[in-house]
C-alpha cells in the first residue's frame, strides 16, 4: 500500500469514528488506532466489506450492526485467578490489610468497597469475592464487602449476572474453592448465592462516566492498554480520585503508564499492585473551646498586633516587597533589601526607578496583569544572571485589597536554584528509570513472543520509550485477541477439534521437514504463485519468505533464470509429466556463480493437482573446481 493510499484509508477510518461518535454517542477517539482498525477490519471481513466508506454506509443502513461492531472491538477475555502470582499478592497482602483497617477504629466495621473495572463476564470480580470469603466467612461476606463490577459491554454483563460458567473454566480455580463456592449443574459451574449477592454488576464507561468513590481495592487489568497515553492518564486520575487513603490499585501485567505517574507508588511493581500518593492535606484552623462553647482566639491591642505584623514581615526569610496603589515602594523586608541592594532612601520611590522592576523579571507587566485579573500570578524558575552566577527564582505577584478597594501590591521572591538543579537531576533519573522499565518490559515480551511479526514490531518500536510502551501494550492486545479466538474455536464440536489437532501435527511435521532440508524448497499453486519459501531458499536468493509469498515465481529477480522453469512447470501442471529436472547456471545472493539443480514435482490431493513442489540444490563453481 502506498503512502497516499494509507493516508486516504486513515482519513476514511477517522470519518467512521466521527460518525460513531455523532450518531451513537460513543467516543472511540481515545482508543489506540492500530487496535481499533484491526478489530474493525475483522468485523468487515466477516461481512465481506473491503473499505471503511462501504462499512460506514452499512452502519447507516443497519441499526443492529453497531452492536456487532461494538462486541468485536471489546475483547472480553478473562478467567478466574488469571496471573496466579498477582492473586497471591492480593490474597496474602492486600485482602488481609483491607480487613484489618476496616475494624481498626474499634467500632462497627466499615464496609470494604471493591471496584472491578472492565470486568467482562465477571470471573475477576468473583475471584476477589472468594478471597474475602476465605478470610471473613461466607456468612459475613455480603455485610462486610461490596464488590462493584463494571463494563461497557451489556452482553458481557448479562452473562456475568448469570454467574454460570463452562466447567472447563473451573480448572483455574483452586480445588478447595471449587468445592466451597461452586455448584455443578450439568456441564456448567454456578457461583453460590452468598458470593453472587456480594457482587453488583453495572454498565460504566471509564472514559465518560464518573468513578465510584471510597474504594479500597480497584482492579482494572488489561483494560488501559487499549487506550492512548492521554486517555490512560485521564482514567488514572479518575482511579486516584476513586481510591480512599491506603487503597490499592491492581493493573494488568503490560500496563506501565501508572509506574510513570506521580499519583501512585508501587507496592509490588512486578505484579502491578500500587497505592495512591496523597495530593497533600489541607489545613483547617481550629477554634479554641471553652465551657460556654467555641470562641475565637483572644484579641490583643491594635498597636501590639501592628508591631507583631511588622516584625514577622521583617523576619521572613523570603524576600518580599510591598507597593502602594501608585506603585511606589512602601515596604521591603531585610532579605529583599539585601537581595536588591535597597537603601533607606529607596523607600517611597516609584518601582520603575528601581532595578528590581526589571530583574529578574519585568515586574511592571506582572503587576498590570494582577491588577486586571484580580488573582495572584506566579512565575516559575525565572533565570537571573548576576556577578557571573546564575540563579532561579519563583516570583509571586498579588493584589492587596481592602474591604472594597485596591490598596496596593505584594511581590515575593523564592530562591529555587537548588530545587532547579534537583529537578534536572530528577528528570535525568526518571529518564533512566523509564529506560530501565522499558528494557525490562521488552525482555518479558520477547520471551512471550514467538512469531516473526511480533518480533519485528518489537524491534522497530525500540527506538523510543513511548514507542516501546505502545508496542508492549499492542502485543498484549494481540495476545488477548488470540486468546479470544482460541475460546471461540473451543466451542466447536469434538470432531473439529480432533481435526485441528491433526492439522497442527501435520503443520509441525511439515515445518520440521522444511527446516531440515538442505535444499531450497518452494511450493506454488497452479498459477506459480509462491505459497512456501523455506529458509534455505532465503539463503540462496536473498529474499525472505514474507517478501515473496503470493508473488509469481517467474516474475522474481533472484539470480536464477526462472523463465527457464516455465515449460517444465506447465508440463507438470498440465499432467503431461510427473517430474521434471533442470540444471541452470545462476548467481546466489552473495554474487557467486553456482550450478543449480532444479527438480519440479506435482503437489496433488488425490488426482487433482494443487500446485508444484520445487527443489533447488546449488553447487558453488569454486567449490566444485
Amino acid at each position: 500500500m502506498t503512502d497516499v493510499q494509507q493516508d486516504r484509508e486513515t482519513d476514511a477510518f477517522e470519518r467512521l469514528l466521527e460518525q460513531l461518535r455523532s450518531t451513537r454517542s460513543f467516543d472511540f477517539t481515545g482508543y489506540k488506532r492500530s487496535s481499533l482498525m484491526r478489530r474493525t477490519r475483522k468485523r468487515m471481513g466477516e461481512l465481506g466489506i473491503d473499505s471503511f466508506e462501504d462499512y460506514a454506509q452499512r452502519l447507516d443502513g443497519d441499526g443492529d450492526e453497531f452492536d456487532a461492531l461494538f462486541n468485536t472491538i471489546l475483547i472480553n477475555v478473562t478467567s478466574f485467578f488469571r496471573d496466579p502470582l498477582t492473586w497471591k499478592v492480593l490474597e496474602e497482602t492486600v485482602v488481609p490489610d483491607l480487613i484489618a483497617r476496616s475494624t481498626a477504629n474499634g467500632s462497627m466495621p466499615e464496609t470494604i468497597r471493591v471496584w472491578s473495572a472492565g470486568c467482562a463476564t465477571g470471573e475477576e470480580a468473583f475471584s476477589i469475592a472468594m478471597l474475602f470469603a476465605e478470610r471473613l466467612g461466607a456468612d459475613q461476606l455480603s455485610s462486610r464487602v461490596k464488590i462493584y463490577a463494571t463494563d461497557v459491554d451489556e452482553h458481557a454483563l448479562l452473562a456475568a449476572r448469570q454467574a454460570a460458567y463452562p466447567a472447563k473454566e473451573g480448572d483455574a480455580v483452586p480445588e478447595e474453592f471449587r468445592k466451597c463456592y461452586f455448584e455443578r449443574s450439568g456441564g456448567r459451574l454456578t457461583l453460590v448465592p452468598e458470593l453472587r449477592r456480594t457482587v453488583i454488576f453495572g454498565r460504566h464507561d471509564l472514559v465518560r462516566d464518573p468513578p465510584i468513590s471510597r474504594v479500597g481495592l480497584l482492579l482494572c487489568r488489561n483494560t488501559l492498554m487499549y487506550f492512548n497515553a492521554a486517555l490512560q492518564r485521564s482514567v488514572l486520575d479518575s482511579f486516584h480520585f476513586a481510591l480512599r487513603t491506603g487503597g490499592y490499585l491492581c493493573l494488568g501485567k503490560s500496563e506501565m503508564m501508572v509506574s510513570r505517574s506521580g499519583r501512585f507508588q508501587a507496592i509490588d511493581l512486578k505484579r502491578r499492585v500500587f497505592t495512591p500518593v496523597l495530593d497533600g492535606a489541607e489545613y483547617y484552623p481550629r477554634r479554641s473551646m471553652t465551657r460556654d462553647g467555641p470562641r475565637e482566639a483572644s484579641s490583643v491591642s491594635a498597636s501590639v498586633t501592628a508591631a507583631l505584623k511588622t516584625r514577622a514581615f521583617e523576619a521572613n526569610d523570603i524576600p518580599q516587597i510591598v507597593l502602594d496603589q501608585e506603585r511606589h515602594l512602601i515596604l521591603a523586608n531585610r532579605r529583599a533589601r539585601d537581595l536588591f541592594g535597597l537603601a533607606p532612601e529607596d523607600i517611597g520611590k516609584p518601582v520603575q526607578d528601581l532595578e528590581l522592576s526589571y530583574r529578574p523579571i519585568e515586574l511592571r507587566s506582572q503587576i498590570d496583569k494582577v491588577e486586571s485579573g484580580d488573582s495572584p500570578i506566579v512565575t516559575r524558575s525565572a533565570r537571573w544572571e548576576r556577578d557571573g552566577e546564575t540563579s532561579f527564582w519563583d516570583i509571586t505577584v498579588a493584589l492587596l485589597s481592602g474591604r472594597d478597594t485596591q490598596v496596593g501590591f505584594m511581590a515575593a521572591f523564592v530562591d529555587v536554584t537548588a530545587h532547579h538543579g534537583m529537578e534536572d537531576e530528577l528528570q535525568r533519573l526518571r529518564g533512566e528509570v523509564q529506560s530501565a522499565y522499558g528494557e525490562l518490559q521488552s525482555t518479558v515480551e520477547e520471551l512471550e513472543t514467538t512469531n516473526e511479526e511480533l518480533q519485528s514490531t518489537n524491534e522497530e518500536l525500540e527506538t523510543t520509550n513511548e514507542e516501546l510502551q505502545s508496542t508492549n501494550e499492542e502485543l498484549e492486545t494481540m495476545n488477548e485477541e488470540l486468546q479470544s479466538t482460541n475460546e471461540e474455536l473451543e466451542t466447536m464440536n469434538d470432531e473439529l477439534r480432533q481435526r485441528s489437532t491433526e492439522l497442527n501435527e501435520v503443520n509441525f511435521f511439515f515445518e520440521s521437514v522444511l527446516a531440515s532440508l538442505q535444499a531450497g524448497v518452494v511450493v506454488t499453486d497452479t498459477h506459480l504463485r509462491i505459497q512456501v519459501w523455506n529458509h534455505q531458499a532465503e539463503q540462496l536468493w536473498g529474499l525472505r519468505s514474507d517478501e515473496v509469498r503470493g508473488q509469481d515465481l517467474l516474475s522474481l529477480d533472484i539470480g536464477l533464470p526462472v523463465a527457464d522453469l516455465r515449460e517444465p512447470a506447465q508440463a507438470i501442471v498440465g499432467g503431461r509429466s510427473k517430474r521434471e529436472s533442470v540444471t541452470l547456471e545462476a548467481t546466489n545472493r552473495t554474487g557467486r556463480k553456482v550450478t543449480c539443480d532444479v527438480s519440479i514435482m506435482p503437489l496433488a490431493q488425490g488426482t487433482k493437482s494443487q500446485g508444484l513442489i520445487i527443489l533447488m540444490n546449488a553447487n558453488d563453481h569454486q567449490a566444485g573446481s
